[in-house]
């Protein structure tokens, strides 16, 4: 399946205009006060591009008419050939690279983690180029490890999923990314963990550019309440632990990972490739609380998010999806955590 994008035509060559005697009006794309150039990694997550493009559409235009007239996008591409995203669908470039001066923002969308390669060295040259012409450079998704390896990133703080945090300090040996914030604004480099992430960075840089209500605008047209800021934490992280150690978040983010089985403290250790004296030793350091203590506050988060969602899973489902052996386990946890039952619990929430 191939999609093709309609969009403002294209800008009249310098010829065309030296031989007019009344140069035409600008196009639409020219008079756009956002202006942002898109590439499309090898097998790119089609949410993440979708999110922060159909944000900038939703607010270049009064209601959703989608002309580009405050913003413009591009696709841009060096051999100008379909590339495939990571569900299948292949999207059609519609500009080749051309000059990075011409954007407000160049934006990189990354794929899936397993298939992550170098970029062509045509998209290197052109994004370096970008960065000496002072063009501000965007990762989505996974567009963070894409700049990294392009030799963008250096001295810049990136935002990337808790759900790839470990595969980010297995490539970047030294190099501590931000996996508890949806998005990442340092300097003249963005970055997202990806998802609906993208359209809150988005968001973000409509507000910047042409008002906050106008990005409002564009998030309720897509049934998002209201805009999150960079310093918002992701879904699912655990907020009560939070810690700087290296070790010791690599250690929570895998035991969120296998929230339905946790693995033993052995199994922990061997994981993360050190011993189980110096794990429990690091996590009395950071968080005053063992490896068992602290994952079992992260289940018991994870219950409490359940019991909060109306008509959520019943309480055996709960403690099969957080790894309690069986209900009356889960019951006494509970009970001993919070002062009462699940039950109790989730009543206590619906009257309130």
């Amino acid at each position: 399946m191939q999609i093709g994008w309609i969009l403002a035509p294209k800008r009249h060559n310098n010829c065309a205009m030296k031989h007019s005697a009344h140069p035409r009006p600008r196009t639409l794309a020219q008079r756009a006060r956002l202006r942002v150039g898109v590439i499309l990694a090898r097998r790119f997550t089609i949410s993440a591009f979708a999110n922060f493009v159909d944000v900038l559409r939703l607010s270049a235009d009064e209601g959703d008419r989608s002309r580009p007239i405050h913003c413009s996008w591009h696709l841009l591409s060096a051999t100008m050939s379909p590339v495939r995203s990571s569900c299948g669908i292949a999207v059609q470039p519609d500009e080749r690279l051309g000059d990075p001066a011409r954007f407000d923002y160049i934006a990189v969308v990354g794929g899936l983690m397993d298939e992550i390669e170098p970029l062509h060295p045509d998209y290197v040259a052109y994004l370096k180029a970008a960065s000496r012409a002072g063009v501000p450079l965007v990762g989505l998704c996974t567009g963070a490890f894409i700049l990294h390896h392009a030799g963008l990133m250096a001295g810049y703080r990136c935002c990337v999923s808790w759900f790839h945090r470990d595969d980010f300090l297995e490539q970047f040996d030294g190099l501590e990314p931000v996996s508890d914030q949806i998005f990442v604004v340092d300097r003249d480099r963005l970055t997202c963990s990806g998802g609906a992430s993208a359209a809150h960075l988005a968001a973000f840089l409509v507000a910047r550019h042409l008002g906050r209500s106008v990005a409002q605008k564009s998030l309720h047209i897509l049934i998002i309440d209201a805009a999150m800021t960079a310093e918002d934490p992701q879904p699912g992280m655990p907020l009560e632990l939070t810690t700087r150690a290296p070790l010791v978040r690599r250690a929570l983010l895998h035991l969120q990972q296998h929230l339905d089985d946790p693995p033993s403290i052995a199994a922990l250790a061997r994981h993360l490739g050190v011993s189980r004296r110096t794990l429990e030793r690091q996590f009395q350091a950071a968080l005053g609380l063992s490896p068992s203590e602290a994952g079992l506050r992260i289940r018991l988060a994870q219950v409490r998010l359940l019991l909060a969602r109306p008509a959520g899973p019943s309480v055996s489902e709960i403690a099969a999806a957080t790894g309690f052996c069986d209900v009356s386990y889960l019951i006494r946890v509970f009970r001993r955590s919070e002062g009462v039952t699940p039950q109790a619990y989730r009543a206590r929430l619906s009257r309130a």
